[in-house]
């Protein structure tokens, strides 16, 4: 891979990020890619390529620029994972890497999809949004906390002691309420990327997404379950829909 990890300080500490396709293109317009919540202990979530192979095959075959973050939690940087903080780090790495450029796209993949779009509602310099097997009502996470942090301990995203008030943690993602944000976008295009076979977000809830938004288009991927990522004809999706984008 040609591409580099690079980092900048966020309020919980350092912040990874993984830069694909700077060198060859440093004029190309930039793509964001936000991650999933992990299910299980380790750095890039459960199933399909690196996140990095993700960002250096877009990038090689599309001619964008692409960071892949890896937020509070996850992948190297510091913190524990919070639903406001990795909205927060998402709007660093965009602020580390967006000056002196009009605008990028952002894409996200589970939970990194509603990311994407809060994201996207609440700054219009992000000028577009994929979301891949994205959830649509958070609401129903924050009603377990307890079992919500479970899981976060059992994914070794959130350290030993946090959060303090958990209830007031798992609140925190009815703030990033995809169908809240979807209508938020105006005419800015919104993608939407769901397997036929999902069991975690049916296809019923991608369809409930494009619905919401005034610009959208569902691409069903047959067959597929959860994990877009190690679904190629996903990823390819996400290159034609870029090189659709002005």
């Amino acid at each position: 891979m040609s591409g580099q990890w690079s980092q900048t300080a966020g309020p919980a500490g350092a912040l990874r990020y993984y830069v694909a396709g700077a060198a060859r293109r440093p004029a190309a317009p930039l793509l964001l890619v936000c991650p999933e919540l992990p299910t299980v202990e380790g750095a890039h979530g459960d199933v399909g390529l690196p996140y990095e192979a993700v960002a250096e095959r877009v990038a090689q075959e599309s001619g964008w620029q692409v960071l892949a973050a890896m937020f509070r939690g996850v992948g190297g940087s510091a913190g524990s994972f919070s639903a406001r903080g990795w909205l927060e780090d998402a709007g660093d790495v965009m602020a580390a890497e967006l000056a002196g450029r009009s605008g990028l796209r952002a894409a996200g993949f589970g939970f990194g999809g509603a990311v994407a779009l809060a994201l996207a509602a609440a700054d219009e310099r992000v000028r577009g949004v994929a979301c891949f097997a994205a959830p649509t009502r958070l609401a129903e996470w924050a009603d377990d906390p307890a079992g919500l942090a479970e899981r976060c301990r059992s994914a070794g995203v959130i350290q030993a002691g946090f959060p303090e008030d958990v209830v007031a943690w798992a609140a925190e993602l009815r703030t990033l309420e995809p169908l809240a944000s979807a209508p938020r976008l105006g005419a800015r295009p919104l993608l939407v990327v769901q397997g036929s076979e999902d069991d975690d977000v049916p296809p019923a809830s991608a369809r409930a997404l494009v619905e919401a938004a005034q610009h959208a288009e569902l691409r069903m991927v047959l067959g597929a379950g959860h994990w877009l990522r190690a679904d190629p004809r996903a990823v390819a999706t996400l290159i034609g829909w870029l090189e659709r984008q002005n």
